[in-house]
């Protein structure tokens, strides 16, 4: 059997440095409590004294920086005090993301608390696009706006702000995506990394800035908006570190005593309990809602919801944005399959294009495939004007900004970074932008066969695995970019397993090392549950605790696994037949002539009769329909081939195992019976004969063909005589009769052992 790692993890596994910790600072973290194996873990992390822990512990809103050090805030603050002052309509300028929803509030908000005459508006993506639109901007200008504020959005609305400009109306820009050649001409640019301004943080996100020009206006920090600056940072996937770090951390417990009536029902549509919300809650209950609305559409009543201060709107725009969320997953979901279905496997980088797809949903699909296949994937849908449209998302070997723009000549549209791109190209050049990216590849040596990395902390051992281990790890939350969860490997064998979930895509199972016991929970890996229960498994997850009825126990959530030497799949039982075989060079194995017949028609299915010529090195899937006569067979069939996986049907039509051997007192009444009756026409009279000896069927078929070997009798036309004198021998002597031992013997063997047996005895 094969020895490689033939269950390939999805994610390409890489282990955090680690060097031998400081005796000093582990001495300091064990007086305070905390265990060795967390001490280590600070360690590899970079957090090398007991001040720097101490330092990331504290929770303090006067650690924010000072919105003054922003380019452009003072002007900025000036204009608005000066717009307020004259009854100015100022415009909010919004994107259709969490991100950019929070950051429209926050900004309403800030500027209802100072009486201005404020109106916003986001983008729909399907009319406007991202960033400021000209045609929006006349149409609001002309309704008597007089200021533009524009939030998580603005560095690249030139054409837009010009004509603004144009008409006498003033842009202050908010925003925190990359700086573009030329700055548009706007009265001020709000930017943590303007390279005018001195802001020590520069990864903030939109909501962060608008939040700081917020704190700036109203010349304090205004807690009741913590809620909304930590939806919109964490939403938006942004460095959890420095000040994002303390947003959250401060955020998180605003939002449990926050009054804001449309988050309450936001939380109570998504099922998520308002005590125990963190960063993993907003990324995915509440983050996905406020970004379904405008990737389906208007997103406008999102900011409604995020700002009302009537609970009859709050519950129905929530209930609204819920549906819209139903609705959103099960188009990612057909589109997911219908892009998958496309896929070239000859490309380097997956390009896939049809006409009718969602636009708004792209990014998300091409997120689905990239982690399916472990390869950059651009996903495209083509308009009536045959325009294609769409996002791309990459691995670490690729920066996938930095190759398009070797070819920006294709794109109408196009910009992103290293992970994840948007672009707008001309249908017709698909191929010609395909090509030059698989050459690209080519060209530059990139490896892709290693897929998205992922950064595991520690190998831990289950026994090392407590209540208290885990209780230790949240004090590094809230985690995200630059501070993940911390991930572990964890070795043992599975000893509980079953699949849950409406349609049976989650798994549960335990994991047991000697006498320690870890519970997992595996979403989304239903499709995987035989790969699982494999030995010689690791497993990757995060340490969590699972509360049930006041009980609490950890829980290993499954992020990835990976197997060892040759899989072993049990499919003894027949209603696993219709489940998939691996694709691969797969041998569709019979040893029973009869069974080739039935097990073409089940399987639809070329079925290869044994034949020792066969060259087993040939195939890397081995699929053993029935038991071969003698099981050592299977076990030198095993051991000859370099076999990824071999599944086990082990059919028995005839179920030797169960009839077993006739008795020599059956064997001795069969054959008085036929000296009193030497003549019987077994086609008619079969059964009963059988019913008169109580001797089964099926066996009594088999003594028959023993009698006729041993010329007891013979057998002419379906009618059986007796042989008058025949020559006395023992019925072991009969190679049908051998025959059958060895099958019984192959098929208790093979049929009544546990699969676990079975894999051990087939590495010889």
């Amino acid at each position: 059997m094969g020895s490689d790692r033939v269950k390939k993890s999805s994610f390409n596994w890489q282990f955090r440095d680690t060097t031998p910790i400081d005796s000093v600072f582990q001495t300091e973290m064990l007086n305070q409590g905390y265990s060795e194996t967390f001490a280590e873990l600070l360690w590899n992390r970079n957090i090398r004294t007991a001040e720097e822990f101490s330092q990331l512990m504290k929770v303090n809103i006067d650690d924010l920086h000072d919105p003054f050090l922003m380019h452009d805030m003072e002007r900025a603050v000036e204009r608005i005090q000066a717009a307020v002052m004259e009854e100015q309509a100022i415009l909010v300028y919004g994107d259709y993301d969490a991100d950019g929803i929070t950051s429209t509030s926050i900004m309403v908000e800030a500027l209802e608390m100072i009486g201005a005459d404020v109106h916003y508006v986001l983008p729909n993506r399907f009319i406007h696009g991202y960033g400021p639109n000209k045609s929006l901007f006349e149409e609001k200008i002309n309704e008597g706006i007089q200021l533009i504020i524009t939030v998580d959005n603005g560095v690249a609305g030139n054409e837009a702000i010009d004509y603004a400009n144009s008409k006498g109306v003033d842009v202050i820009v908010t925003d925190h995506h990359e700086l573009p050649p030329v700055l548009p001409d706007a009265y001020c640019i709000i930017h943590p990394r303007h390279p005018e301004g001195h802001y020590p943080f520069g990864e903030l996100a939109g909501a962060g800035v608008a939040f700081k020009l917020a704190t700036a206006l109203l010349e304090e920090v205004p807690l009741e908006m913590l809620d909304l600056v930590t939806i919109g940072t964490v939403a938006d996937l942004v460095s959890m570190t420095d000040e994002n770090r303390l947003f959250v951390k401060l955020g998180l417990q605003a939002i449990k005593q926050t009054q804001r009536l449309g988050l309450l029902e936001l939380l109570k549509v998504s099922s998520v309990d308002l005590q125990k919300v963190d960063e993993m809650s907003i990324g995915f209950s509440l983050g996905p809602r406020l970004n379904a609305i405008g990737r389906l559409g208007d997103p406008n009543p999102a900011v409604e919801l995020m700002t009302t201060f009537d609970e009859e709107i709050a519950h129905t725009l929530a209930e609204k944005l819920d549906k819209i969320n139903d609705e959103r997953k099960v188009i990612v979901q057909e589109t997911t399959a219908e892009a998958t279905a496309l896929i070239n496997p000859e490309d380097k980088v997956h390009l896939i294009a049809a006409k009718g797809w969602n636009p708004g949903v792209l990014g998300i699909v091409a997120g689905n495939i990239l982690k399916q296949t472990g390869q950059p994937t651009i996903v495209l849908s083509i308009d009536e004007n045959g325009v294609a449209k769409g996002s791309g998302r990459s691995i670490e070997a690729l920066d996938l900004f930095g190759m398009l723009t070797t070819m920006r000549s294709e794109f109408t549209h196009f910009g992103g970074h290293a992970a994840a791109v948007g672009l707008t190209m001309p249908a017709d050049r698909i191929p010609s932008l395909q090509k030059l990216m698989n050459n690209y590849i080519l060209a530059e040596q990139i490896d892709l066969s290693k897929g998205s990395g992922l950064k595991i902390d520690a190998s831990l051992p289950i026994a090392k695995i407590s209540l208290g281990l885990v209780e230790e790890l949240k004090k590094l939350a809230p985690f995200g970019t630059d501070n993940p969860a911390p991930h572990f490997l964890v070795n043992g064998n599975v000893s509980f397993f079953k699949r849950i979930g409406s349609e049976q895509q989650h798994v549960k199972f335990s994991l047991k090392n000697e006498d320690n016991q870890l519970d997992a929970i595996g979403f989304g890996f239903g499709e995987e549950a035989e790969e699982v229960q494999q030995p010689d498994t690791q497993f990757v997850g995060d340490l969590e605790i699972n509360e049930w009825n006041g009980q609490k126990k950890v829980q290993l959530r499954l992020i990835d696994f990976a197997s060892e030497g040759t899989q072993v799949i049990d499919r003894r039982a027949k209603y696993t037949w219709n489940q998939k075989i691996d694709s691969g060079k797969a041998l569709y194995l019979a040893f029973q002539k009869e069974n080739q017949k039935f097990f073409s028609k089940e399987l639809q299915h070329s079925i290869v009769l044994y034949d020792a010529t066969i060259d087993w090195t040939d195939y890397d899937q081995l699929i053993v329909l029935d038991c071969p006569d003698h099981k050592e067979l299977l076990q030198e069939i095993t051991i000859a081939g370099h076999f990824e996986r071999i599944y086990l049907y082990l059919y028995s039509s005839d179920e030797a195992y169960l009839n077993g051997l006739p008795s020599r007192e059956q064997f001795a009444k069969l054959y008085q019976f036929f000296r009193k009756q030497p003549k019987v026409d077994i086609r008619f009279k079969l059964k009963n004969v059988s019913n008169y000896l109580r001797i089964p069927e099926k066996l009594l078929v088999f003594m028959i063909h023993v009698f006729s070997e041993l010329k007891f009798v013979t057998i002419d036309d379906g009618v059986l005589q007796m042989v008058e004198s025949p020559e006395t021998r023992a019925f072991e002597e009969s190679k049908i009769y051998q025959k059958r031992m060895a099958r019984i013997d192959s098929e208790e063997f093979l049929l009544m052992n546990d699969i676990q047996t079975i894999r051990n005895w087939l590495k010889g």
